[in-house]
Order: structure tokens, then C-alpha cells, then sequence
């Protein structure tokens, strides 16, 4: 036993192991877990074992949710939603508020319960999960007070099927049943098949403090039970895990009008600066990396670091690996706990395997007896390496190096996610260019792996879309207010005419593609009848071209800036009244003056959909910037030729996307001649281009590509557009059917899908006397 003198000079820790006697007494009364649906458990069936992975000792059974488990649950929800959305909001809040005052009292008990079923150390979910996880509670207590007055016009979606991971397990139930509570919606959530213990613990909350039956239903099961929930009747799905498994949601939901929210995997960059503060940097990594055993989807498992200073941050990086101490969870003075399962450990190992056949250097990372992995990194290692393509979810990371901050945002931006990245320098000037040239939903600048239920969280590209957290997480429970609809009319089926059809002078006259900024025959030169003339028939190699054109435009259009792109909006309405008699004998008079005032309207908003600065934790400066997808997809309204046109092209536009519109079938003319209105506008080529013939083919192709953004969708067809959007997981907006000569059909909600937020993180001020560490 070491003496009190030795500990001095080596400063070890000694054992402090948290006692777990209160949570095993719980288990011990509890025996087999059914399901909690209705505000009752049921009774357990086909059980099967929940582990503690630090031992392998099983903690408890856990039933194995069926199609009749689930099909009561939704329909338990469903009975229940009618009467919690009438509430007033102050009633919904007084239920979140007692939820986050009970999870509050009993933080100890959950953290401990926690750590034992998940594996991580009891520092991380005493110190960080579970205060966030009261957290939750406490903001949306705040929403569900203030809904009706902060979204006026909204209204609940309804049943909402919740699927989350095994990573955070009470944290991420709280991101999720917190802000559909506080909207009106009730909730059937599955926990994840390893770690479903803290869910049926809230559930126990939820019947205590009273909640009425049915508003939360937990459904514990394998990823059986998850795709039968996701094709159940609900109005809204929301899954945190896989980007395979987030793709194949994008399918099953296809069609069915079901909102959707998909937080997926990430391969985040850690980027460290020739200037940054290296030994802070390193301890980034320990926290974003290590301390969590890499079991986090937007951990920063890419360290991408200038080469001036790679060998110096190397051995740092080493010296504090070595140190990490690698053992029980429940102890207290532990940094690295346990993987999850024998199964997700076999994961990490096989690909660290092909990391290093394929030439990579594998420097600490050994795997430990039991279901522990010490922390390591792949050095040494080729872009096309598997260990740098592949989420790893474990504490292995990857080290590059760059030369210039141009290489840096090309190795960070070189990966189909999109989920997160840390920046560190010491220059203000460097990290916020950098922030904004890294394709992130969220950025950390000299800090990582920070959370709070203020700030949105959430991907882009095959990290997913939609925001949980804040303002943005709150709107996707919510519905929009319901407008006075006009029903689209179904485009007349296309006879296509062969090139060279009529004679050369009808040919000569034809309407033309607008591409690039300049007028294109289609490919091949065929056509099809339309208003009394010849319309040119695009094809999957127009389509192909105009994306082309649409990249290439990007950044002359951004580099206007939100007042340029303003003022060229309001040059589009003046040369559009300029020839006000020529489009009102192709639509009408009507039609063009709401056109003319649709780019009044988004040219005023153009430099007014601003970002915002949220009031999260002490010590930071948290910014949600709005920021443009890229290119665009927009399948126009076949009734409008002009003003369906124009509400969907200058909203994407006015906040800094290109986009690639197929105009109305069967009146595409007005569109097609608003080339030389754009022209005369000072529009830069390539910002808005004109396809026309099939919509519902050519919007395929847009919704299938892999460098189109997002696509707006106005038609009959969702469910083909989805299918093919689901692919490479981009979002697909289905646009309410309008009167688009109304009011109504312009407004916030087209700026907001227009765009994604990015949240960062920046550090600021000093933390108020007496707050200690950052942490919660």
C-alpha cells in the first residue's frame, strides 16, 4: 500500500469508487422490465439480458418489444395527445418543470445506474450528462410556456416515434421527449437495445410525478422493434445513430408525410492551428476523444494538425495518453472506461486491423481483457485509409498533418459527414475563418465537445438534417400554421417531339434551357407542346450541366454578400415591371404584380434573416448562423408559371443558395423567358438555372445527385423524390400546396428550409466567480 509521502511525489489517485448498493437495491426489487405504455408497465415477455460491460455481469432483463407492444404504445399516444396539446402551456410546463425537479433530486442514482449499463465514467455522467439532462427540462419547461406566444400559429404534429442510441442514453431521451412535451406531441421512444435502463428509470419519473398515461411510452428492443416503431402510425420520426440506419428511415418513410429528424454519424476534424495553445488542444482531444472511450458521434476523430507543430503536439499528445487511466467506471478518479459491448469493441478493433494493413501505425490503442480499449491514435495514415473514411466510435483517433489553412479545410471538408468540428488558434481572425470554410452543423473554436439545450445541434450532408436544441429543435415539433390551399393541377403527360421537328424557323423561335447564365438547346434538341409552343424537353445530362453551373456560381453569389444579393433582387423586380405587359400576356397582370412583390419581399429579407447569439453556458459566446445549403433542387408549381416560380427561386437565392429549378410543366413559358430578366439584373451565371420538360423525372435526377444540397418539392409525386433523396441524405422539403397570388405564400418558413443552422461555440469572458469549471 503506498504511503502518504510516495502519493505526494507522484500525485496518483488513489481508488474512490462510487457506491452503486441504492441502484443494485433497485434492480434487485424491480426483476424483469416490461414496457411502459399507457402510464403502467406491462408485464415482462421474451426478457433478454442488459449487461454491466465493465464486468459482464448482467444487470437486468429487459423485455423484447413486439409488433402488438408497439402498436399499443402508438395507440396509447395517440388517445393521450388529444387532451395533453389542449393544456395550456403553463400545465405542460409545470409537468416538465416536476420532471426536471425529480431527475435533479436524483442525480446520483441516475448517474451511477447510467455509468453501470453504458460503461463510461462516472465523472462524465455525475459531472456532464445528467445536469444536462435537467437541463433539458428546465429550457423546454421555458418552451412549452411560452409556445403559443413565441410560435404563434403553430400546433402540435402529434405521436412522435423516438429512436436513440446507446452513447447517451438519458441524455439523448431528454433531447428528444423534452421539446415534443413542451410542443404537445406524445412520444413513443425505444431506447437502444445495450442501455435501456435509464429510460425505464425516467419512466418511473413520469408516473410519479403524475403525467397523464399515455403521453410518454418507452418500448424497450432490438432494431426489430425500432423499424416497427419508424412504420407505425405516427406523425413524426426522430432517430439518433447510423447513417445506414438513418438512410434506410429515409426510405421507409417515403411517402407518408411523416416529418423526419436524423442526427447520423460524423467523422468529425479536430483542426489545431500553427498558432494554437498546443497543450490546450491536447486536452481537447482527452476531452472530445478519450474521456467518452470515442463513444460519441461528433467526437473529433480526425486530428488534423500544421506540420510546424505536429511532432511537438505529438508528444504531448503522447505524454498525456499515457497518463489516462484506463479501468472501473464507478471509480471516480478513472478517465477511460469501458466500451459499451464485446460486440461494438470487435467493431473498433476489426478497423483498426485494416487501418494498419492498409499502412497506417497504430500508436497506443491496445485492447485490454474485458470490454476496455486503451486510448490511441492511427498515424502515418492515407485519406483512403478505412480508418479515415469509417466512424470508428471508439477511442482510436487518426493524426494528419497540413501545410497551409487551405489544405486544412479540404482534409476536414473531405468526408461525406458533416456533424461537428473543434478549431483551435490563437488568432480570432484564423479560427472564425476557418469555422466558416468547415462544413459543420456545429463548431467548437479553442473548446470541445459543449452541449446545451439552448443551442441546436445537429448535421449536414450524410451527418443528417434537422436541429435538436433551441429554437430550430423546437420548430421541428411544431406545424406550421395552415394556409388557404389551391390545389396544384396535375401537369398534362408529355408527347416529346423529335429534334429538328417543325420547320427552321419554328425551331429558331423555340424557348431554350437556361444554364449557366446563358441559353441552351437540350440535350438531344427534343421538345414538347405547350402553351402554343415548342418547350425544350430537358434531360439527365441537362440536369447534370445546370448543377455544374450552379457550383461554379456559388461563390461570385456569396461573394456579393447578404446587401448585394439584396440589391440584385430588387433589379429582378424592376426589369420584371419593366416588361409587366409582356409576361401578363403570358400568365396574367395579377400574377406579375405578385411576382414584382415577392422580390420586394425577399430582397428586404435578403440582409435581415439574421443569425442569433443564445444565452447558453457561462464562459462562451454560442452564434447559430444561418447558413445557405449550397445547390439546390426546386420543383416548381405546374398552376403558376411566374408567381410559383419566383416564391420558391428567391427565398433559396436571397439567403445565398444556387439552385436548378424545373419549371411548370404545362406553363413553363414565363419562366423560360425570365432569362434575359436575369440577365439585365446583374444575376452572376450559374446562381439560378431553368430546366424544363417531365418535372417529376428531372427533380429525380436532383433529388439522386450527389452535389445537390436539399430540393423543394411542389407536386403529387413526393414519395419517388424522397426515395431518391434518402440516398445521400439530403432533406427534401414537401411545399404546401398554395394560392400562390396570396400573402401567405412567402414568409420566414421558406428562409428557414432555405437553410441550416451552424451553431459555434467561441469562448468569452471569464466565468463568474465562484462557477468552478465549465462543465455542468
Amino acid at each position: 500500500m503506498p504511503s502518504v509521502s510516495g502519493i505526494m511525489e507522484t500525485m496518483e489517485y488513489g481508488p474512490s469508487v462510487e457506491d452503486a448498493g441504492a441502484v443494485r437495491a433497485w434492480l434487485a426489487a424491480r426483476g424483469d422490465f416490461g414496457h411502459f405504455i399507457g402510464g403502467a408497465f406491462t408485464a415482462p415477455v421474451g426478457p433478454f439480458a442488459v449487461i454491466d460491460p465493465a464486468s459482464g455481469a448482467v444487470l437486468a432483463q429487459v423485455s423484447q418489444g413486439s409488433a402488438d407492444d408497439v402498436a399499443r404504445a402508438v395507440r396509447a399516444a395517440r388517445k393521450a395527445q388529444p387532451k395533453w396539446a389542449a393544456l395550456s402551456g403553463h400545465e405542460r410546463a409545470r409537468f416538465l418543470y416536476a420532471i426536471a425537479r425529480v431527475i435533479q433530486k436524483r442525480e446520483r442514482f441516475l448517474s451511477v445506474l447510467e455509468t453501470l449499463n453504458n460503461g463510461k465514467p462516472i465523472r462524465e455522467s455525475r459531472d456532464i450528462d445528467v445536469p444536462l439532462v435537467v437541463r433539458h427540462f428546465y429550457h423546454h419547461a421555458g418552451w412549452a410556456e411560452l409556445r403559443d406566444s413565441e410560435f404563434p400559429g403553430h400546433t402540435s404534429l402529434g405521436v412522435c416515434a423516438q429512436v436513440i442510441p446507446w452513447n447517451f442514453p438519458l441524455l439523448m431521451l431528454a433531447w428528444k421527449i423534452a421539446p415534443a412535451l413542451a410542443a404537445g406531441n406524445t412520444v413513443v421512444l425505444k431506447p437502444a437495445e445495450f442501455t435501456p435502463l435509464t429510460a425505464l428509470a425516467f419512466a418511473e419519473i413520469c408516473a410519479e410525478v403524475g403525467l397523464p398515461a399515455g403521453v410518454v411510452n418507452i418500448v424497450t428492443g432490438d432494431g426489430e422493434t425500432g423499424e416497427l416503431l419508424v412504420s407505425a402510425d405516427v406523425d413524426k420520426v426522430a432517430f439518433t445513430g447510423s447513417t445506414e440506419v438513418g438512410r434506410a428511415i429515409a426510405r421507409a418513410t417515403a411517402g407518408s408525410a411523416k416529418r423526419l429528424t436524423l442526427e447520423l454519424g460524423g467523422k468529425s476534424p479536430f483542426i489545431v492551428m500553427p498558432d494554437a495553445d498546443l497543450d490546450a488542444a491536447v486536452e481537447g482531444v482527452v476531452d472530445l476523444i478519450w474521456f467518452n472511450q470515442g463513444q460519441v458521434c461528433c467526437a473529433g476523430s480526425r486530428i488534423l494538425v500544421a506540420e510546424s507543430v505536429s511532432a511537438r503536439f505529438e508528444r504531448l499528445l503522447c505524454a498525456r495518453m499515457e497518463r489516462l487511466r484506463v479501468g472501473a467506471p464507478l471509480d471516480k478518479s478513472t478517465d477511460v472506461g469501458a466500451i459499451v459491448h464485446p460486440i461494438q469493441k470487435a467493431r473498433i478493433l476489426s478497423i483498426c486491423d485494416r487501418a494498419v494493413a492498409a499502412g497506417a501505425e497504430l500508436v497506443g490503442g491496445a485492447a485490454e481483457e474485458g470490454c476496455f480499449i486503451a486510448p490511441g491514435y492511427l498515424r502515418n495514415i492515407a485519406p483512403a485509409n478505412p480508418g479515415m473514411s469509417e466512424e470508428i466510435f471508439g477511442p482510436i483517433a487518426t493524426l494528419s498533418t497540413f501545410r497551409t489553412p487551405d489544405e486544412a479545410a479540404d482534409l476536414a471538408n473531405n468526408t461525406r459527414y458533416g456533424l461537428a468540428a473543434s478549431i483551435w488558434s490563437e488568432s480570432a481572425t484564423v479560427a472564425t475563418d476557418m469555422a466558416a470554410r468547415v462544413r459543420a452543423g456545429v463548431v467548437w473554436v479553442n473548446c470541445a465537445n459543449i452541449f446545451d439545450a439552448a443551442a441546436p445541434f445537429g448535421g449536414v450532408r450524410e451527418s443528417g438534417y434537422g436541429r435538436e436544441g433551441g429554437r430550430a429543435g423546437m420548430l421541428d415539433y411544431l406545424a406550421a400554421p395552415k394556409v388557404r390551399e389551391k390545389r396544384d393541377p396535375a401537369p398534362k403527360p408529355i408527347s416529346a417531339l423529335p429534334e429538328g421537328y417543325g420547320t427552321p424557323g419554328q425551331i429558331d423561335r423555340t424557348p431554350k434551357l437556361y444554364i449557366g447564365g446563358a441559353q441552351k438547346r437540350p440535350d438531344g434538341g427534343a421538345s414538347y407542346q405547350a402553351q402554343g409552343a415548342l418547350i425544350p424537353l430537358g434531360s439527365r445530362k441537362d440536369i447534370r450541366n445546370a448543377v455544374e453551373a450552379a457550383h461554379a456560381g456559388r461563390a461570385k453569389w456569396l461573394g456579393l454578400g447578404a446587401h448585394g444579393r439584396a440589391q440584385v433582387l430588387y433589379f429582378i423586380a424592376e426589369n420584371l415591371s419593366q416588361r409587366h405587359r409582356e409576361f401578363a400576356a403570358l400568365t396574367s397582370e395579377s400574377e406579375v404584380d405578385t411576382a414584382i412583390r415577392r422580390c420586394f419581399f425577399y430582397a428586404g429579407f435578403a440582409d435581415k434573416f439574421d443569425g442569433t447569439t443564445i444565452a447558453a453556458r457561462p464562459g462562451h459566446l454560442v452564434h447559430v448562423q444561418p447558413e445557405p445549403h449550397g445547390v439546390m433542387g426546386i420543383a416548381c408549381p405546374n398552376g403558376s408559371g411566374l408567381a410559383g416560380f419566383l416564391s420558391l427561386v428567391l427565398p433559396a437565392i436571397a439567403v445565398g443558395n444556387t439552385v436548378v429549378a424545373v419549371a411548370s410543366q404545362s406553363n413553363p413559358l414565363a419562366a423560360l423567358m425570365l432569362y434575359q430578366v436575369l440577365d439585365t439584373s446583374d444575376v452572376p451565371g450559374g446562381v439560378v438555372n431553368i430546366v424544363t420538360g417531365a418535372r417529376d423525372p428531372l427533380i429525380a435526377e436532383l433529388a439522386a445527385h450527389d452535389d445537390v444540397q436539399a430540393i423543394w418539392y411542389s407536386g403529387a409525386g413526393l414519395e419517388a423524390v424522397q426515395m431518391a433523396a434518402a440516398e445521400t441524405v439530403k432533406p427534401v422539403w414537401a411545399v404546401p400546396a398554395h394560392d400562390w397570388q396570396r400573402e401567405a405564400a412567402q414568409g420566414r418558413a421558406f428562409l428557414r428550409h432555405a437553410s441550416r443552422d451552424k451553431t459555434i461555440w467561441l469562448p468569452y469572458g471569464a466565468l463568474p466567480a465562484g462557477t468552478g469549471s465549465t462543465s455542468y
